[in-house]
């Protein structure tokens, strides 16, 4: 087996925006927990809303048989999933007008009939699996494929991220739409939205990033098993389309087995199983273990897909015949070769110049394209004479300028692919595996040249945990060797200052400039002193420094000095006239008050006084 994180829970893209049946408008959610109240609870429901269902459950021997030739529950809705029109009303209650839709069906008979039996299935891939990538492995042997994963919040509220997101043709079938959440009723909504442009919903019970874990949904959700029955049940019992779900496993077999009976006897249709845990990604992530796979589709009476491991079509030919899973779900072995599905590893720059050709017709955004063509090429941008060509791919933004990125690669490698040249490889940028030639060992290991699609093989998780204590252990050696930094000049700098020259050598400006282009604005320099000649100071000048010094000097300068240094953001001359001239109006508006003061006191007694007269007057005349 190879070792892969086969999983993709993550992303943010966007099609047509389709208004669909809002929540309001929806009958209550009953809960249940089984197929049959599950199915019962939709018809009476759907009778409540004035839409019409027919509900057929197997009968005689069908109904126990663990056949998986047919579903355990057949479910023929008639939803209208269009905008609300209010038409008659039923006990003061508007009900909503209905259209009479394909029937949902349900476990191996959607399986069979809607999706036509997928074997080859492409997975939900977080800024990847856009319409155009989704074409291009339709194209070379992808039977089913998945939408990226959309936040089920930003569906419901944000038009522009759902017309985005709902990018598809008529090519694109069949699709299955993947949303991830934590709120029944905000996935419901999100699902209404949806499911006129694909054939099921997915929920992602398998994220296991960090994303998912602060927006607690994917994989961080898998112990909360009431929670999970009542989203599957409440987008169960009123989609008009079938409800998938894609999850982890536990490391309690176990568990495992329950966890998945639970989303079976909640309305699940199909189950995607990646055969590892939350804990095992990125570095950690290993090898996808598929005794769990196959005791599930041992067990359960739903389709069951098999996602890990998958780098060749010999990997899936092997799932299919360990686990006897019904289709096999690649994410990276699909990324890095999307002909793997045909069992050929073409040129890279074929499947490059192909996909842009795509892109051409149906646009997808810069980033998804850049992250696209830097997975087809890795292995050719891995080489160090291809630096420069990397870096430039970095920085472009058309489509024309990533084609021609490909042409050079192309014009380069071509006479080595068709023999015209004989190709003795070159030094990557990364360390070197022994070769098979240094051992004694005999192998049947072939490398393939680096333009030809093939997979990402990462290290073994022992290889990283080795490469934690191996660190830690030189850390605390007080004897290391301290590595040392220079400059342009021979003088010696941090490691922080280093990197930092590293990186204002490298990066272009706003024109997408190459450092090494005439026309590109000048960098800034660090071979230019503080000129504080006092303390001597070796720091780098600020270009923009009014007083030619470091911010540092320049600070200590400023504030001794009652100075400005516009370069540097330092205004301590203007903050103290401001606050001079706070000072001086508090003064000014003091004094006033005292006045104002002074001049009522006054006014004061002079009207005692003249009541005191008029009152002595009219003492006397009344004596």
């Amino acid at each position: 087996m190879v070792t892969s994180n086969d999983d993709s829970d993550f992303n943010r893209q966007q099609p047509q925006e389709h208004p669909g049946t809002t929540l309001a408008s929806l009958p209550s959610v009953p809960s249940s927990s089984t197929s049959s109240s599950s199915s019962s609870s939709m018809s009476t429901a759907m009778e409540e809303e004035g839409a019409s269902s027919t509900v057929t459950m197997p009968q005689g021997p069908e109904a126990t048989s663990s056949s998986h030739s047919a579903s355990p529950t057949t479910v023929e809705t008639h939803f209208d999933v269009r905008p609300a029109k209010r038409t008659a009303k039923q006990g003061g209650q508007p009900v909503l007008a209905t259209r009479q839709q394909r029937p949902k069906l349900a476990g191996f008979e959607f399986y069979e009939k809607i999706l036509g039996s997928p074997k080859y299935v492409v997975a939900p891939m977080v800024d990847a699996s856009e319409l155009a990538w989704r074409l291009l492995s339709r194209r070379h042997g992808a039977q089913l494929c998945y939408s990226p994963m959309f936040h089920s919040s930003c569906f419901t509220k944000d038009p522009k991220y759902r017309k985005d997101s709902l990018q598809t043709c008529p090519e694109d079938r069949p699709l299955i739409i993947q949303f991830c959440g934590n709120d029944p009723k905000v996935l419901l909504e999100a699902g209404l939205l949806a499911q006129d442009h694909c054939d099921a919903i997915d929920i992602n019970l398998g994220c296991p990033q960090a994303i998912a874990k602060r927006g607690h949904y994917g994989a961080f959700l898998q112990d909360e098993w009431d929670l999970l029955k009542e989203i599957v049940s409440t987008l169960h019992q009123h989609l008009s389309v079938p409800v998938t779900c894609k999850v982890r496993i536990f490391e309690d077999m176990g568990k495992t087995i329950r966890y998945a009976k639970m989303l079976e006897s909640a309305g699940c249709q199909m189950l995607v199983v990646h055969g590892r845990t939350r804990d095992q990604k990125g570095p950690l992530t290993g090898v996808a273990d598929w005794k769990y796979v196959k005791l599930l589709k041992e067990i359960l009476k739903i389709p069951v897909l098999s996602n890990g491991n998958i780098m060749s079509i010999e990997d899936v030919h092997r799932c299919i015949e360990e686990t006897g899973v019904n289709g096999v779900m690649t994410a990276e072995g699909n990324l890095f070769n999307p002909f793997l599905f045909e069992g050929i590893n073409p040129t890279s720059w074929t499947v490059a110049l192909e996909y842009l050709d795509i892109v051409e017709k149906y646009p997808a955004p810069i980033s998804y394209i850049r992250g696209h063509l830097f997975k087809i090429l890795h292995h050719l941008m891995n080489l160090k004479s291809n630096g420069p060509l990397r870096e430039q791919m970095a920085i472009s933004h058309s489509v024309a300028d990533f084609r021609a990125i490909v042409k050079q690669l192309e014009a380069k490698y071509e006479p080595f692919h068709e023999g015209r040249q004989r190709w003795t490889g070159e030094e990557t940028t990364s360390e070197q595996q022994p070769s098979s030639d240094a051992t004694d060992q005999p192998t049947y290991n072939l490398s393939l040249p680096p333009w030809l699609c093939q997979p990402y093989i990462r290290a073994p998780p022992e290889v990283h945990r080795q490469k934690l204590v191996d660190s830690a252990r030189l850390a605390a050696d007080p004897n290391r060797e301290k590595r040392i930094f220079l400059d342009s000049d021979g003088n010696e700098i941090s490691r922080k200052k280093m990197k930092k020259m590293r990186r204002v050598e490298r990066r272009p400006n706003r024109a997408g400039l190459l450092p090494a282009d005439p026309k590109r604005e000048p960098s800034r320099r660090f071979d230019e002193i503080c000129k504080n000649t006092k303390l001597d100071c070796t720091n780098p000048m600020g270009l923009k420094c009014n007083h030619q010094l470091c911010r540092v000097c320049c600070r200590v300068r400023c504030y001794h000095e009652d100075r400005d240094c516009a370069g540097h953001k330092l205004f301590i001359k203007s903050r103290r006239d401001k606050a001079k001239r706070l000072t001086e109006a508090e003064k000014l508006e003091q004094q006033q008050q005292q006045q104002q003061k002074a001049i009522s006191n006054t006014d004061g007694k002079d009207d005692d006084n003249a009541a005191k007269d008029e009152q002595q007057k009219l003492m006397e005349i009344e004596s």
